[in-house]
């Protein structure tokens, strides 16, 4: 029978679907050697947010599989993984629309400032009828610039466009001819869209060329009345950069579900800031979502050890047999 590792706790039952494929081994990934001594023996793994390096995987002879409950996948080094033959398989569909709404949630947020607003509120301090002072921005017919227009940045481009009336800039590797048909979408370069966006939105994978790819020059590049949105990866933004921008009024805010380090260390500077509105990484975290995403991880799973599974694969190269597997 096979053994699949689970480093991650998942549904019950999810975790009953897997057993009946397959032997499950859960293990507690903060128990390191234990964890690269269970993948060793095993065909197969499922989890998400631990780093599997390539030493974890030395010696691991059996492994055919593995399955992320995430759509991003960058805590796996993916060219080691297709040299030794493993299938790579993530969850892209699943997550689209609730993170789309958190997205759109940190658009509005941020704007109308709504978090530090209802604290202020909280606090007793609303005892007269609010003046400037408490003001914020329209977003309904601003120009919204969304760098990565895929599943996630075509579902935030239709409800800006269809539900907020904005115009649409994007930057994406290639043209998006639905999100310009039917969203009035328009393709630009990055100084372009950093130039005319009134809220800059992130969404791209982690990879070495998008790493940092908002530093400190594309901050000066913004309106300085413009709000920049990340729930993609912390790391897609300098993020001292960021503070020293938003410190230095250089743009007027930021509405963020991702930072460099997670959680979020309590003396970063950016909790401090009342222009920044700051979530623990809840883009996809409904309990719809989640268990959805479990499901379709463990799906993946199961199909990529029987050879059968033709969709959500990172690493297509393994299959067309470009690799060998390391021994």
């Amino acid at each position: 029978m096979k053994k699949i590792v689970a480093w991650k706790s998942l549904p019950e039952d999810v975790l009953a679907y897997l057993q009946q494929h397959a032997q499950v081994v859960q293990v507690d990934p903060a128990q390191h050697d234990a964890f690269v001594a269970a993948l060793r023996d095993a065909d197969g793994g499922i989890g998400a947010s631990v780093k599997i390096t390539p030493a974890m995987l030395d010696g691991a002879s059996r492994l055919k599989a593995l399955s992320t409950v995430s759509v991003g996948f960058d805590q796996f080094d993916v060219d080691d993984l297709t040299r030794r033959g493993i299938v790579l398989a993530h969850t892209p569909d699943v997550l689209t629309e609730s993170t789309a709404d958190t997205v759109f949630s940190l658009i509005l947020a941020s704007a109308r400032r709504v978090v530090e607003l209802a604290d202020w509120v909280k606090a007793g301090q609303w005892r007269a009828s609010i003046g400037p002072a408490q003001f914020g921005l329209d977003v309904q017919g601003k120009t919204l610039g969304i760098v990565g227009l895929g599943r996630i940045g075509g579902a935030v481009a239709r409800r800006a466009a269809l539900g907020f009336n904005m115009n649409v800039l994007y930057t994406n590797r290639s043209a998006n001819p639905h999100a310009e048909r039917t969203y009035g979408a328009r393709r630009v370069d990055l100084p372009e869209l950093l130039a005319n966006a009134d809220f800059v939105c992130l969404q791209v994978p982690l990879t070495p060329q998008t790493k940092h790819m908002i530093g400190a020059a594309e901050l000066r590049a913004m309106k300085k009345s413009a709000i920049l949105i990340n729930a993609s990866r912390g790391a897609t933004v300098d993020e001292a950069a960021l503070i020293d921008a938003l410190q230095n009024g250089t743009i007027h805010g930021a509405g963020l579900d991702v930072f460099d380090t997670e959680p979020l260390p309590a003396d970063s500077p950016l909790l401090k800031l009342a222009s920044v509105v700051a979530l623990p990484h809840i883009g996809s975290a409904t309990h719809e979502t989640r268990h959805a995403m479990a499901r379709n991880a463990a799906e993946n799973l199961i199909a990529a050890l029987d050879g059968t599974l033709a969709v959500n694969i990172v690493n297509r190269d393994v299959l067309a047999g470009s690799a060998g597997r390391d021994s």
